[in-house]
């Protein structure tokens, strides 16, 4: 509250204003209250006086103007004073105990204007009807007796039917005057309410005194301010302050600290995609001048693949309701985005026609959640739902916040501030711990986002010397997706942009990000062992020295096996390279020499695919891609149509052996005749989903609450082996010594792995940081792009380089 106060007051300042009418300490103990409602921080009196008095302090510490308002207190109505006169028969002892505990807060805090409402308060005024912004005895004998106010009193604007419907603007304006008010905002009629009162202090009514002293008291202010030496604003400075990215930030964390979880049945929060495959999102808004939620829908799909979204108001049809039913009976999960809310003229309850509409939707007996973005206590006419989440406010960083708390990307902590009758008290709330990542501003996760900017310029300079046509950058600290961009093109006719959700051919980081991955799962199970002989699972492997082969020796390349074999010029199925491979002579003794090789790789995955009893990309799917969501994690993206092809930039022209440029299309030719899967190659994915990888390493193998690797499998795979070599269990390790792609100041526990199109992966667990460079720079030709490794190391450079110290 004092960060929002303080910025709001720069902001204002900034903007030549020097006065706020904020903020509202209103106690909101009545949930019928149509005006009030989440304008007040709270329906307990301490809490509204807590919060209030840090936001009062936060506007002050920047000379601006604070004013707390509705004095004597406007929570406990259930009349909108913008329509009517609200009565509130309350006695002295009543307002002291509840409604003017925050006033007195704020005038202890320093408070330097207060504002009046238009509530009658006949047990105080003994004047029925009277507004208390009219009303001597209140903003006289009240506030500046009672509570030793001496600052500003500021009525409400006078042109409300409270007012406006009982006096005229001259009237009006007079006995705001006489009641004890310094400044009268919005007269429906200024010109007649300042004859009026020319007349009142010509005729005696109003002494000169009387209006000298609220002049005075202005003027003051004024000079205070330095308002009398300069009162302008430098327009060429408000970038500089209004909108900025650290006001943004803030902003945002607010809004993530606000949500509140309070009821989550079948710990249905955090939602996970495979368990819900389709969603419908169901937006309840009055019209189409307020909030729809298009924004909501359009958060909810950065963490979900398959979102419906409908709009619900007044403008729905019944044909349009029966469309949005049979979305509903065919998903596996309903949110219904609440966004009645505080405004005037507005109900705060369910209409008729939206309660059957609701109704609908609950014979589908579907899990379903309800947000209410805005009036709280509207859950209480849906307490059919599964889950009860308050989000308070539509603007966008809420629905981002939202978004993210429901699919586990941030905690939940909030607590609730008010009571919803026969369904929640003050303080509930329920907690739940962040489980994956969430895409966020760099300096959330203690990035500096101008350095990390540099590795823009860095991209697109490689681009213009044609290194590579495109590319994506994703980089990963403290569970937070800091940076993730796309640049380029999928190739040099610059016809098709690189975008966030196209899909790469990652090369050797298959070597990891699957093969390496699925040993990892199956040494956990017991399943296989680092130290099985090949000659378990191969009859070649049973004389000589190839019966000494190990599955340690496959992930660290000290198998003996060469390097790499052409094979397709002669064999062309998966069977015949395995067999040429099988028969493949040791050029070194097993365990004593480190040869990068594809082909003990291509042999790990097919011992993989002998213990699992099914196709690597098959297991590697149901076991991880789908459950992690890492949807655009896939071999093959050829065979899933036209829609995927158009995703993936091409690697290569082939003039040799397909004769076509590869596209969509495992750009290795030995990985292309077996079938485009492989233990060295064929995986195509996303910056964004090998992130996801990322922070399963980073997190010792749990991810979205949910665990799929042990902490000891992934600290074995990923120290540092016995020589021969600088190898992990399938991962290759930071270079100690010397040039290294993986950059010179990430830490020597980096490990991670290249891939031939241009790709690398690096993840610093030190740091908890990942790096994701996905380029084809093969394209057109392997000719190209010899200066990529220079651009990995630059660009991990530079994200080390932001890293605030």
């Amino acid at each position: 509250a004092f960060q929002k106060g303080l910025i709001t007051a720069l902001e204002a300042r900034a903007l030549g204003v020097h006065q706020i009418f904020a903020p509202v300490v209103d106690v909101n103990n009545n949930p019928s209250n149509p005006v009030i409602n989440i304008r007040s921080f709270s329906e307990d009196p301490e809490i509204v006086s807590k919060f209030a008095s840090a936001f009062i302090e936060g506007v002050q510490s920047q000379s601006l103007l604070a004013t707390a308002k509705h004095f004597p207190g406007h929570g406990d109505t259930n009349i909108d004073s913008h329509f009517s006169l609200p009565t509130i028969h309350h006695d002295f002892a009543r307002l002291d105990s509840v409604e003017l505990v925050p006033f007195r807060a704020a005038i202890d805090t320093g408070v330097r204007s207060i504002m009046s409402a238009h509530i009658a308060f006949p047990e105080i005024s003994g004047v029925p009807g009277r507004p208390g912004t009219l009303d001597y005895r209140i903003l006289n004998g009240l506030l500046r007796d009672s509570l030793s106010f001496e600052g500003i009193i500021v009525t409400d604007a006078l042109e409300m039917e409270g007012i406006a419907s009982y006096y005229s603007p001259g009237d009006a304006a007079i006995y705001s005057l006489l009641a004890g008010a310094d400044m009268l905002l919005i007269s429906p009629d200024e010109i007649t309410a300042i004859d009026a009162i020319i007349r009142a202090v010509k005729n005696g009514r109003i002494s000169e005194e009387r209006i000298n002293r609220s002049v005075l008291k202005i003027l003051k202010l004024k000079f205070e301010k330095g308002l009398f030496e300069n009162r302008l604003v430098d327009v060429d400075k408000l970038h500089e302050v209004i909108n900025i990215r650290d006001h943004q930030l803030i902003s945002d964390e607010i809004a993530r600290h606000s949500i509140t979880l309070l009821r989550n049945q079948g710990g249905l929060i955090p939602v996970r995609p495979h368990q819900h495959p389709k969603v419908t999102v169901i937006s309840l808004a009055e019209d189409q001048s307020g909030s729809t939620g298009s924004g909501f829908a359009r958060a909810v799909r950065d963490y979900h693949p398959d979102v419906n979204f409908h709009v619900h108001d007044r403008r729905t049809s019944n044909s349009d309701e029966n469309r949005f039913i049979e979305s509903v009976a065919q998903s596996d999960l309903v949110i219904i985005a609440s966004h009645i809310t505080v405004r005037m003229g507005s109900n705060l309850q369910l209409n008729n026609r939206q309660r059957a509409f609701l109704d609908r939707i609950i014979q589908q007996r579907k899990p379903m959640a309800v947000v209410a973005f805005g009036n709280p206590y509207i859950l209480s006419d849906l307490q059919e739902a599964d889950v009860h989440i308050a989000a308070w406010s539509s603007i966008q960083n809420h629905s981002n916040a939202t978004a993210a708390a429901i699919f586990g990307a941030s905690d939940i902590n909030g607590r609730l501030p008010i009571r919803i009758p026969g369904l929640y008290e003050i303080g509930d709330g329920l907690s739940v711990e962040k489980a994956i990542l969430r895409p966020d501003e760099p300096e959330v996760a203690g990035l500096v986002a101008d350095s990390l900017r540099r590795i823009d310029r860095l991209i697109t300079q490689a681009i213009k010397d044609s290194v590579f046509p495109g590319a994506q950058v994703a980089v990963v600290k403290d569970g937070i997706l800091a940076f993730h961009e796309s640049f380029g093109y999928h190739d040099y006719t610059k016809r098709t942009p690189v975008r966030s959700t196209d899909m790469y051919d990652i090369a050797s980081i298959t070597k990891i990000a699957a093969t390496t991955l699925a040993a990892m799962r199956l040494v956990d199970e017991e399943r296989l062992s680092l130290d099985d002989r090949l000659s378990q699972f191969y009859p070649e492997f049973r004389r000589g020295d190839k019966q000494e082969v190990t599955i340690r020796q496959l992930l660290t390349h000290t198998s003996g096996l060469p390097a790499f074999r052409t094979y397709v010029d002669e064999h062309q199925t998966k069977a015949e390279i395995l067999r040429a491979i099988l028969n493949e002579p040791l050029i070194n003794k097993p365990g004593t020499e480190y040869v990068y090789s594809d082909l003990g790789f291509i042999l790990l995955a097919d011992i993989i695919e002998q213990i699992i009893r099914e196709p690597l990309d098959r297991y590697l799917t149901r076991t991880f891609y789908y459950p992690l969501g890492m949807q655009w994690t896939l071999f093959n993206p050829h065979r899933r149509g036209r829609a995927f092809v158009n995703r993936v930039p091409p690697t290569e022209i082939d003039t040799d052996f397909r004769n076509k440029e590869i596209k969509a299309e495992v750009h290795d030719e030995r990985a292309y005749f077996m079938g485009g899967v492989a233990g060295h190659a064929g995986l195509f994915s996303t910056a964004q989903n090998l992130a996801i990888f990322a922070e399963l390493m980073l997190n010792k193998g749990v991810y979205g609450n949910r665990r799929y690797l042990s902490e000891e499998v992934i600290e074995t795979f990923t120290a540092l082996q016995p020589e021969p070599g600088n190898r992990a269990l399938g991962f290759d390790l930071r270079s100690p010594t010397g040039f290294t792609t993986a950059g010179q100041f990430t830490s020597e526990r980096t490990f991670g792995h290249l891939g031939f199109t241009g790709t690398s992966m690096w993840i610093d667990p030190e740091n908890n940081l990942a790096i994701i460079l996905l380029t084809n720079r093969t394209y057109p030709d392997r000719s190209y792009g010899s200066a990529i490794s220079r651009i990995r190391s630059m660009v991990s450079d530079e994200v080390m380089n932001s890293i605030s110290k």
